[in-house]
């Protein structure tokens, strides 16, 4: 059987051979043929043959023209010599005649066959055509930007975000300055936008949803200024100007701003270092307002020039690690108030607290004031518990808080609580906001630490914001620009500053209890601003009595939403590297310090980082059964090896210093195991190697160096390398390299499956040269 030709055409000729050109092969021996036809010739051959029996009287040639291997010209073929033998035993003319008759209805009846064949030569034809084009392509495509381009287009972006229609004057507009001007507007204050449409029905739900709110902030307000070494009206100040602000700017509908446990004992155990809060009161509040202008500040310009991925520093691990840390340095802390513990520590590590605590013990301590907090503590727990059972009665633990400072102060009043040790809050200026822009230190030995703190502040502010805002975002179906958020946060924390505000930010437990309230939009946090500002003015005074212990115990139940034991198991779960940047920052702020659990848990992320990319995956590939698609032979073990073929590819987005060496090691020992592999049969010995570099998006100088050796290394094992699937800046590198005259453009390739298929054609070549 004839295994290696394909038809593509087929004629019959009459006359002398000498006027036929072609490979003469006489019918009496088909064996020469098959011979001739196993020798799958490249290039178009006409076969002749003739009738050159003895008995045969008369004298006729029959041609047809072969190619390459095809099944379908195979079944053909030998239709035709079976006929074309038989011309030997004719003796007539008329025999003759009824031969070509039998070999043009075999012809007609196989058309389709002889049709398909053609047609296949002449996608082969077009489909080489179209491979070397493509390779033009890839081997010409236009010039990529500079850097300098880069760098001016990324400023254009950051100042411009929507384009250059309204930040160049010699730009053709249609538009009108006034309609940019409003199309700026409407950016900077998205209630511009939504507040056409704002109806009484939900200006409803945001009331009801603004006084559950302010129900509960007042009271956490209270007890994170006390958590920040502040008086307690800074924090009912936090929470009048700064959620005004952001109503006007931000564009989370649910989010609730003000103080926050975290960044109010992260400004706590940073500034206590710079200014003592207890001998120099007055010092510390003009810090703590610098702080928060230097915050807002950087939190406006990550907004302004579009450096959110700042933010993202902090990764998902790390902040899980940092909050659980936090909440148990913030709950050891309200130790100090619920056992009414005059004396404590400044230090906000696990071991100095615990040694506070056990020798304060020691000394003179009321327990009143655990009684007292502890019962309230439970309380409020049991209403949160009642509350989730029962999600119509949601309202029970917002307003809990409220609740228990009231019955409290009651009972401290009515008692005498606190002539029998019982620690209040005692004197709470009223009023509006005081200005504090006088108070704002920009010279001195400590706005170096300012800025220093405001930056640490500014960053884990937005991050909690930011994860808070997109979490109820997701659940009403809308996208939470980040960038816009930014900016929103940086103008309310620079108003605050202004207004004797410190860093406000958007609560996670009070964003809950707005969301569960009803709200519909940001007027919730105008409601609750409105309701803070009525208390500063008429409520202070009724505050006096409030013992210390319930502000600790408010504090308190708020900490279990900032410890996410499930969380960190399924960080345990799915990425180890990832738990441990998450134990870090953990660890690192129980027992040593918030920015040491801070720097922990940025440095874990970034050697991740570094890991990563020094080492990065190299595989081998193989072709998946069925298809045209090359994948990891290691991930799927099913795919199939090209013999003589090894494709590699780079899993890494940078070929550079950093892992170049480590790249071109990786290739040669997988060329090395290959040849070791195929020892016993030389067929399947690496004569190509194709690199697979659609995931290296750049490449510096030494990742072409690497790929120069890998060259020379396999040239000198008499291997051929081929690249395939080069991106923008990598094949322009490399073109400027000379590296691709030096492999040959013959040796690039769009694809994969076309540097496959070009290799196997190349190496049959070789082989039969």
């Amino acid at each position: 059987m004839l295994s290696t030709t394909t038809l593509v055409e087929c004629s019959f000729v009459t006359g002398n051979i000498s006027n036929h050109m072609g490979m003469f092969c006489p019918l009496d021996n088909p064996l020469l043929l098959q011979k001739h036809l196993r020798a799958a010739p490249w290039e178009k051959t006409r076969y002749l043959f003739k009738n050159s029996h003895p008995s045969s009287k008369c004298q006729s040639i029959y041609g047809f023209s072969c190619w390459k291997t095809n099944r379908k010209g195979l079944h053909l073929l030998n239709q035709i010599i079976k006929i074309l033998m038989n011309v030997a035993e004719l003796t007539t003319k008329a025999q003759l005649q009824e031969l070509s008759q039998t070999l043009h209805h075999t012809m007609h009846s196989l058309q389709i066959e002889a049709g398909s064949g053609e047609q296949q030569l002449n996608i082969e034809d077009g489909s080489r055509a179209g491979k070397a084009e493509r390779a033009e392509w890839v081997i010409n495509p236009p010039a990529p930007p500079g850097l300098c381009h880069e760098i001016i287009s990324s400023i254009k972006t950051a100042v411009c975000p929507n384009g250059s229609k309204h930040c160049s004057s010699s730009t053709k507009q249609t538009r009108s300055r006034t309609a940019g001007f409003v199309s700026f507007l409407h950016n900077l204050f998205p209630i511009l936008i939504w507040g056409r449409n704002y109806k009484a029905t939900k200006f409803r739900n945001d009331l009801m949803a603004g006084l559950t709110l302010a129900s509960l902030s007042i009271p956490q307000s209270i007890g994170y200024a006390n958590l920040a070494n502040l008086q307690p009206q800074y924090g009912l100040y936090t929470s009048v100007v700064p959620p005004l602000v952001y109503a006007l700017m931000g564009s989370s509908r649910e989010i609730a701003i003000g103080p926050v446990a975290v960044v109010s004992m992260l400004l706590s155990s940073m500034l206590q270092n710079v200014v003592d809060p207890v001998a120099n009161a007055s010092a510390y509040r003009k810090l703590v307002f610098t702080v928060t202008f230097f915050a807002g500040t950087f939190q406006f310009l990550f907004g302004l020039f579009r450096l959110g991925f700042l933010v993202d520093f902090l990764s998902h691990a790390a902040i899980v690690g940092f909050m659980g840390g936090a909440a148990i340095v913030i709950g050891l802390q309200q130790l100090k108030g619920l056992l009414g513990i005059s004396h404590f520590t400044s230090k906000t590590d696990v071991v100095s607290v615990l040694k506070a605590v056990f020798s304060s013990l020691h000394d003179q301590w009321y327990p009143l004031n655990f009684v007292l907090g502890c019962s309230f503590l439970i309380f409020i727990l049991f209403t949160r518990f009642i509350g989730r059972r029962n999600k119509k009665l949601f309202w029970l633990s917002a307003v809990a808080p409220l609740i228990s400072v009231v019955l409290s102060t009651a009972i401290v009043f009515l008692s005498k609580a606190d002539e029998r040790g019982v620690k209040i809050v005692k004197h709470i200026k009223g009023g509006l906001n005081p200005i504090s822009a006088h108070e704002l230190q920009f010279s001195g030995q400590h706005v170096g630490q300012a800025a220093k703190i405001g930056l640490i502040s500014a960053i884990v502010a937005l991050t909690e914001a930011i994860a808070v805002g997109r979490s109820f975002a997701s659940i009403r179906g809308y996208h939470l620009d980040g960038n816009k958020e930014m900016v929103a946060m940086g103008c309310m924390n620079i108003a605050g500053s202004l207004t004797s505000c410190y860093v406000a930010t958007g609560s996670f437990s009070r964003t809950a209890v707005n969301f569960s309230a009803g709200c519909e939009t940001v007027v919730s946090n105008i409601v609750m601003a409105i309701a803070v500002f009525v208390s500063l003015e008429l409520l202070t005074r009724l505050l006096y009595y409030t013992p210390m212990a319930i502000l600790a115990s408010i504090i308190l139940s708020a900490l279990p939403g900032l410890i996410d034991i499930r969380e960190a198991y399924h960080i345990w779960k799915v990425d180890k590297l990832d738990f441990l940047a998450c134990a870090g920052a953990f660890l690192g702020v129980l027992f040593a310090s918030v920015e040491i659990g801070l720097l922990a848990a940025v440095t874990i992320s970034f050697a991740k980082i570094i890991l990563n990319s020094i080492r990065p995956s190299v595989e081998g590939l193989g072709k998946l059964p069925g298809t045209d698609i090359f994948c990891e032979i290691n991930q799927y073990p099913m795919a199939i090896k090209t013999p003589g073929i090894l494709i590699v590819r780079i899993n890494s987005g940078l070929l550079c210093f950093a892992n170049a060496s480590f790249i071109r090691e990786r290739i040669m020992k997988l060329v090395t195991e290959k040849n070791d592999e195929a020892k016993e049969n030389s067929k399947e010995m690496t004569q190509a190697a194709i690199l697979d570099l659609s995931t290296v998006t750049n490449i510096d100088t030494s990742g072409i160096c690497a790929l120069e050796e890998v060259y020379k290394n396999l040239v000198s094992h008499n291997i051929h390398l081929a690249v395939s699937s080069p991106r923008w800046q990598v094949i322009h590198k490399l073109k400027l390299a000379k590296f691709v005259d030096k492999i040959g453009r013959d040796w690039i390739f769009l694809s994969v499956g076309e540097a496959v298929d070009a290799c196997t054609s190349k190496m049959v070549n070789f082989s039969s040269c």
